[in-house]
């Protein structure tokens, strides 16, 4: 039984059913990559204020871009058992797209480490919606964060995974910014 198998097959649990962080110090390091998506669902009086930058609280777009970067930095804080991994880059897309009514928010991160990035992806959409709801409750109370999802990852020992619907999602490569 290697240092991450317990008695019942579970990794972050050990034979006395206490949870645990799996020991990855075996594991070499690797370029791991992961991209995310979601949407925030939101009525039209919120979409044209976004549109028009006309919410008090300022710029909800660049705002919640800049909260899901500082998310994917915070994952370990955030989630029990999560790892805390130097990242490489991040970068978070944040849209409107108005006549659908959402904002589209998609999380881009890379590091090299011996454990994959795909929470702290999924971490900064999280945060970014998040952060759009906190800014337009003002307006629309009734917003929904839907679909918040893993896209594709690449490395690692279980190799690279891509959502069989996601077609259309960014290749998983260095980001250029963050």
């Amino acid at each position: 039984m290697t240092s991450n198998d317990s008695a019942n097959g579970l990794t972050h649990v050990d034979n006395a059913g206490a949870a645990r962080m799996v020991d990855v110090s075996a594991k070499p390091s690797t370029v791991r990559t992961a991209v995310a998506e979601g949407v925030v669902r939101m009525n039209a009086e919120l979409a044209d204020a976004i549109e028009h930058d006309a919410l008090a609280k300022g710029d909800v777009l660049q705002t919640a871009r800049l909260a899901g970067i500082q998310g994917a930095k915070q994952t370990a804080q955030l989630i029990p058992l999560c790892h805390p991994l130097p990242i490489d880059a991040a970068r978070v897309d944040v849209t409107l797209d108005k006549p659908a009514g959402l904002v589209r928010i998609t999380a881009e991160v890379r590091t090299t480490a011996r454990t994959g990035v795909e929470m702290e992806a999924l971490a900064a959409v999280s945060i970014a919606a998040l952060t759009v709801v906190d800014m337009g409750k003002s307006i629309d109370r009734g917003m929904v964060v839907e679909s918040v999802r893993l896209l594709s990852k690449t490395g690692g020992q279980r190799g690279d995974y891509r959502a069989p619907d996601a077609l259309d999602a960014p290749d998983t490569k260095a980001p250029s910014d963050g």
